[in-house]
């Protein structure tokens, strides 16, 4: 498989987006690149910071995305955006939330998981069990799309990246801070580095 996965860095030069990818390429095909002189170079992924810019969201927007999800803004939101896919860490979301819940001494909050099961059904039906089994319907919602996702960015009070596997780069991360929002993402991947 090593092998076969070797084409990836079989040029003149192998541009990594991370410090994170930069290692993982330089742990297992470095041989790649000390056998034919090729280059290993990092060039940080990024996002548009103009289009991610809390000042440049419409509060007419804001009110709609709420008002079409039924998102009640006077609450603490937590959000955790990112496709269906167990290693996004939806799991581990709604297992947090349900510890989160049942303390007393909290304010009131909805949690908003984001994203598109991209097919997975069996996998989102296992996530809305689990809701209703620790009873958070109330509390935990989904929502399959945004089509501008500052705006998602935009209600929340909280974003949260809970990735189970190393992220590549951490764009949520990214996105959430350029949004001036507070995030907790696991530490692992890069996201540590972002």
């Amino acid at each position: 498989k090593k092998f076969y996965n070797s084409i990836m860095v079989r040029s003149n030069l192998v541009i990594a987006g991370s410090n994170f990818i930069f290692s993982h390429i330089n742990n297992n095909y470095g041989n790649f690149f000390l056998e034919n002189k090729r280059k290993l170079l990092v060039i940080f992924r990024g996002i548009n910071t103009n289009y991610f810019n809390p000042q440049k969201i419409s509060p007419i927007k804001l009110d709609k995305f709420s008002k079409q999800n039924n998102i009640d803004r006077n609450k603490f939101i937590i959000l955790l955006p990112g496709r269906l896919t167990y290693w996004k860490g939806q799991k581990i979301f709604i297992e947090a939330i349900k510890l989160l819940y049942e303390k007393s001494d909290i304010p009131p909050f909805e949690a908003i998981i984001l994203g598109s099961d991209q097919g997975r059904n069996v996998y989102k039906k296992k996530l809305i069990d689990l809701v209703q089994q620790y009873r958070l319907s109330k509390v935990i919602k989904f929502i399959d799309h945004c089509e501008e996702m500052p705006i998602a960015y935009g209600i929340a009070n909280l974003v949260c990246s809970c990735s189970s596997e190393p992220e590549a780069f951490g764009r949520v991360s990214v996105e959430a801070q350029s949004m001036q929002i507070p995030i907790i993402a696991s530490d692992i991947g890069g996201s540590i580095e972002t």
